[in-house]
Order: structure tokens, then C-alpha cells, then sequence
């Protein structure tokens, strides 16, 4: 499942209306525009037009799969259940923007049996608010996931609410071929990885490809880094309000991030992603910290050049073996319209043979269940879900590890104005942990 292309969808896919303190409305309505207001009936509509009324041969499903890849992908999914088990499914696919952005009415209101959604916060936040249906049963009859998976997958309440499908590793990306060119080696501390950023400069490279247009991808920055210097217990208790960021340990973490800024693509503010990947793919910059979805800025022939290594370790104490590791997948409406059919797909898409699919079909990502044909991995999926597998903690990402609002309306724009003046750093962290107090003891 794909990152959001755009800082209107991000926020949508962020901000449930119910989240106290927020104005949904005019949160999002500089970034989404018309075209979110345009799109407000059709997401509300989906379980309605799915036509599924009680049908023992039909289910309905609600997904953000709009780009042609995962969309695609989905397909071959659901054309292999409908296969299996003679039930037809109803996809009703929404733009990514419109579904994020209108996903708390449509699960108050009439929802598809099945929809697409996020481990961690988000699918926690809806399990809470009664907004989705206890799965423990169908977890009971599936195979193939570590524990981990399964406690991504559950709820505050110890039930499970969530089918974890994929997942994709956040790493430092590079093409092979201009490394092997310049002959770099992959950094294990610090001190190199800043060395070799300043070597690549010399070489007439941009040292690391950078954006931050959307809003989100700083925050997997900030991620690694905290990681690094703090390690994953301070980190998961930072993103759940607990630890000040004016502590020095959070201060340590931006200012180790402004030394390395000038080895960051300038003007990352106005620049997507896709953009940033493509100064990668296109020899222009020499490494990438991003999500294993880099990938599908590279045409097939050139997948076979591209690597990457995780982020170098910092400090000795805490090591190099915690990352991000988003995990996409599935959950149940709380009324599905039939009930059983949506149960026999969650099983479906939480097995093999959907994993099958999946793997075969979509080189950006990795299968959460351990059954799947590997085999049919790239060398690069291969080698990422070596480093998932040896992770000893795996964060989910700051937008999925903390209060949507607080990543939102806080973290969103105080990144980027660090971005902008990475100077005021007590400033920053001031201001971040005033507006944190007031949001989490909301």
C-alpha cells in the first residue's frame, strides 16, 4: 500500500473529525480543496452502492487503492478469493485523499463490510470508538505471522481488529551502480556516513535526496535519529506524550539533524517524494532515506541497482537495530452488511495465497505472512525482510506512533519550520512541548 501523494491526502488519511480539539474542516481545507468537498458523497456512499444487502454470494470492500499498481494488485487479490470461495467482492475504489479524508463519516455512517486501513494508532483509535469489529476469531484460523504482527494487530482492549497484509522497511537507498563508480562503502557510524556525505559533494553529487512537500517524509528523519540517539523505549514514550521534548535528549536528536542538513537536497519544502526519488533513480543524488516504496520510481530494469543499508549506528550503547516498519492491511465495519462473507475474506487476505499474490505482483512491498512463496522476492525485498526480520524493536513511524492531531498540527509544521531555521532549537522544542501538554491532556 502506497505512502500519500500529496500533504491534503496525508493529513486525510491523519486526522479522524472526532479527534477532540480539531477542526477537521478547516484542517484540511487549504490543503484538499474542492476536490475533497466534491468527493464527500462518494465515500459516504460506498456501503450503499455495493449493493451487497445480505447476499450470501457477495461482500463489499472499501479501498484507498486508487493508484494504477496497488489497485491492480488488489484486483488479482480479490479475483483469487472470488475463485476459492465462489463470493463475489464488491471493490469500491476512492481516491486515496477523499477515503483518508472522510473515513470517520463513512465508518459512522453505512461502510463497506471491509476496508483499508493502518496498523498502530489509527487502527487502534476506530477499535476504541466501537468504529470496527473484534477479528479475534478470524486471527484463530490464520498462520504465518510472528507475534509482532499480531500485537500490531491488536486493540487497547486485547482483541484483534486488524489483517496485517504488508509492510516496507525505511532504509538509505542508493543505486549500486554510482557507488561502485565512486567506490563508497556503506557507513556504520556516524562519522563516516558524514564523511561520505561530504565526498559525494566533492564528486559533484548531492549527497541525500530530500523532501518534505507532503508533510510526512522529515518525520521518518527525525524517526532514525531519535532512534539512534535515544533508542525505541524514550522514542515510544516521546510519541506517546510522556517524555518533554525540551528534555536534551530530544535536543540532541535536531541538532545532530542540522549538521547533517547541509547534506540534504536544498529547497526540500517544495519537492515531493516522487521527485526526490527521481534525482536517485536518475544518478543525480548518492543515497535516500525513505521507505522501501522508493522502488516504484525505478523502471523494472533498474531494480537490480538499487540497495540500501539501515541507518548507521550513533551510539555503541544503543546500536543500529531498531527502524520504521509500516504495516498496511485490512479491517471489519462494525455492521458489516454480511457479516460472514467479510469475515472469509479478512481470512483470505491474512493467508497464503493472498500473500502469493501480493509478492508476485508488487516488488515496493513486503508480505507480512511468513508462509508466503518467498521465492518469488526480489533480491532487494529479500534483503529488506532479512533486516525487518532482524530488527530487535520496529517503530511504525511518527504518524502512526503518536495522536493523529499531534502529528498533524504540531509535528507537520515544526518540522518543517526546523527545516527552514534549524537554529532555534529551544525555540522549537518549547514550542512543541507546549502544544503537546495541551493535546494530551485533552
Amino acid at each position: 500500500m502506497s505512502r500519500p501523494q500529496s500533504q491534503a491526502e496525508y493529513l486525510a488519511r491523519l486526522v479522524p473529525s472526532s479527534v477532540a480539539g480539531i477542526n477537521r474542516r478547516s484542517l484540511l481545507a487549504g490543503a484538499a480543496g474542492t476536490g475533497a468537498l466534491l468527493g464527500t458523497g462518494l465515500l459516504a456512499g460506498c456501503g450503499d452502492d455495493a449493493g451487497s444487502g445480505g447476499s450470501s454470494k457477495d461482500v463489499s470492500l472499501g479501498s484507498n487503492q486508487s493508484d494504477p499498481k496497488p489497485k491492480d494488485v488488489l484486483a488479482k487479490v480479490t479475483d483469487g478469493f472470488k475463485t476459492s470461495s465462489g463470493v463475489q467482492v464488491a471493490v469500491n475504489t476512492v481516491d486515496h485523499n477523499t477515503f483518508q479524508e472522510n473515513i470517520n463519516n463513512y465508518l459512522q455512517g453505512k461502510p463497506d463490510d471491509v476496508f483499508t486501513w493502518f496498523a498502530g494508532y489509527r487502527m487502534r483509535f476506530f477499535a476504541q470508538k466501537g468504529l470496527a469489529s473484534d477479528i479475534s476469531d478470524v486471527w484463530s484460523k490464520l498462520s504465518g505471522y510472528s507475534d509482532a504482527f499480531k500485537k500490531a494487530s491488536t486493540g487497547d482492549d486485547g482483541k484483534q481488529y486488524f489483517v496485517p497484509a504488508t509492510y516496507y522497511p525505511w532504509a538509505v537507498f542508493y543505486r549500486k551502480s554510482v557507488w561502485q563508480q565512486h567506490g563508497y562503502q556503506v557507513p556504520t557510524t556516524l562519522d563516516q556516513f558524514t564523511a561520505l556525505g561530504a565526498q559525494m559533494k566533492r564528486d559533484g553529487l548531492i549527497p541525500i535526496a530530500f523532501a518534505d512537500k507532503d508533510g510526512w517524509p522529515a518525520m521518518g528523519t527525525f524517526d532514525i535519529l531519535n532512534l539512534r540517539i535515544n533508542g525505541y523505549q524514550f522514542h515510544v514514550d516521546l510519541m506517546a506524550g510522556k517524555e518533554a521534548w525540551t528534555s536534551d535528549k530530544v535536543k540532541k536528536v535536531f541538532d545532530t539533524w542540522a549538521g547533517l542538513l547541509p547534506l540534504h537536497q536544498p529547497d526540500s519544502l517544495g519537492r515531493t517524494w516522487q521527485e526526490a526519488a527521481q534525482s536517485l533513480q536518475q544518478k543525480k543524488s548518492g543515497m535516500y532515506l525513505l521507505g522501501l516504496f522508493v522502488g516504484q520510481q525505478f523502471s523494472n530494469d533498474e531494480q537490480d541497482d538499487l540497495d540500501f543499508f539501515t541507518f548507521p549506528e550513533i551510539d555503541p550503547a544503543i546500536g543500529a537495530k531498531a527502524l520504521d516498519a509500516p504495516i498496511d492491511g485490512y479491517m471489519m465495519a462494525r455492521k458489516p452488511k454480511n457479516e460472514d462473507n467479510a469475515r472469509k475474506l479478512l481470512e483470505y487476505f491474512g493467508g497464503k495465497a493472498a500473500a502469493d499474490i501480493n509478492l508476485k505482483n508488487d516488488p515496493a512491498v513486503l508480505v507480512a505472512n511468513s508462509g508466503a512463496d518467498v521465492g518469488g522476492y526480489t533480491a532487494l525485498q529479500k534483503k529488506a525482510a532479512e533486516l525487518v526480520g532482524s530488527a530487535t524493536e520496529i517503530a511504525q513511524f511518527l504518524d502512526r506512533d503518536t495522536r493523529p492531531d499531534f502529528a498533524s498540527t504540531v509535528m507537520i509544521p515544526a518540522i518543517q519550520q526546523f527545516i527552514k531555521n534549524p537554529k532555534d532549537i529551544d525555540g522549537l522544542t518549547s514550542s512543541i512541548e507546549n502544544q503537546k501538554k495541551s493535546i494530551f491532556t485533552d
